[in-house]
């Protein structure tokens, strides 16, 4: 009997994730934990100290695009990728990475990009979008820094075709940073890579 019970607990957490990737890629939900929460009200599911991780949600979105999207999608993903290049490139200075659900391959029509930026300036980073001409709102964004969650300042762009675009500045000591997965960020060079290969 105790044995059943990780097991039903396993399937509904798979269950959840499916959801919740539906609701993402449907709805144009971009919050993971929105999504989750949503999810298990929609499955009935009263345990939620064991919703999946954003891993399983994004395992789970990439297997509903494949199947649902697989004509689309690749389309899609691959002009955010080519948005997301043309800022990388305009803030070179500020060497930028790319981060988020484009790299990562599960991006819809809905989704934001989201780039890293390095400056122990957020003024100077303002300014030099100022001077190239470029709308912005303020904000925030959080992060885990040498292990630790923080908020960093962030800026919210829009492409032309208005995907917006989100720009977390991190400070520079973070750049050489080891604790970095290199899976999850992806240079200038990278993305150039993604975009000839894909």
């Amino acid at each position: 009997m105790n044995k059943e019970r990780p097991l039903r607990r396993d399937q509904m957490r798979d269950q959840l994730a499916h959801q919740a990737a539906k609701l993402m890629a449907e709805d144009g939900i971009t919050d993971y934990a929105f999504a989750k929460r949503k999810a298990a009200r929609q499955l009935g599911a009263t345990d939620t100290q064991h919703l999946p991780s954003n891993e399983e949600v994004d395992t789970a979105l990439r297997s509903h695009r494949a199947l649902y999207e697989s004509d689309s999608h690749p389309a899609i993903l691959h002009e955010l990728l080519q948005q997301a290049l043309i800022f990388m490139q305009i803030l070179k200075p500020f060497h930028p990475f790319l981060t988020g659900s484009v790299l990562n391959g599960t991006a819809g029509k809905q989704s934001d990009i989201n780039l890293l930026i390095y400056s122990d300036d957020e003024k100077s980073v303002m300014i030099f979008l100022l001077k190239q001409n470029l709308s912005f709102e303020s904000g925030e964004w959080r992060v885990r820094l040498m292990g630790e969650e923080k908020s960093v300042p962030c800026f919210i762009l829009q492409t032309e075709n208005g995907v917006p675009i989100s720009l977390a500045i991190l400070p520079e000591n973070a750049r050489h940073s080891v604790s970095r997965k290199r899976e999850t960020y992806a240079d200038i060079a990278a993305v150039e890579v993604m975009l000839a290969t894909g």
